[in-house]
């Protein structure tokens, strides 16, 4: 399974970690994985600051406040959309705060790279049609789908700074 990232960094208050591109391939794998689907995929990252997740937050959802991470599908119930170039399917697109990551990392005492991973991993979860707004029994399938692919990767939540 061959994945495929477009990484953008539309901030300048964090550098993105070395680590950045090759965590979200991992946590994209396993995610897959979890779901049992081993065709070739792309996804698209974007990190911003939180000023720009905040206009997007009020943009997209109504929100005026800072959120950590948004997530914009690009399939729908019938499935995924396919790259027509390399026959990948299109998760979508994830948008990350990495001034929220860091606020978070820090208040849960745990690494940045933990928080990206969580992040990472809980906006392809909504990418492949999960929603725990209304919380109840697909809230809990979500996060223990996510748990499970982080501790796969090794990233558990008692990782430290």
């Amino acid at each position: 399974m061959k994945i495929y990232i477009f990484l953008s960094d539309e901030q300048d208050k964090i550098p993105i970690p070395e680590y950045a591109e090759r965590l979200i391939e991992d946590c994209t794998r396993e995610a897959l994985s979890e779901e049992e689907i081993d065709e070739d995929a792309e996804v698209s990252v974007t990190f911003v600051d939180n000023e720009r997740i905040r206009e997007l937050n009020a943009e997209f959802r109504e929100i005026d406040r800072e959120t950590d991470v948004l997530s914009f599908p690009i399939g729908d119930e019938e499935g995924f959309e396919v790259d027509p170039d390399n026959d990948a399917i299109i998760l979508g697109d994830i948008v990350i705060s990495l001034e929220k990551a860091r606020e978070q990392a820090e208040e849960y005492s745990h690494s940045f790279k933990r928080e990206l991973a969580f992040l990472i991993t809980h906006s392809l979860f909504h990418l492949m049609g999960y929603d725990h707004v209304n919380g109840g029994e697909e809230e809990r399938i979500m996060f223990s789908k996510q748990e499970r692919v982080l501790e796969r990767l090794g990233i558990t939540r008692g990782e430290g700074q």
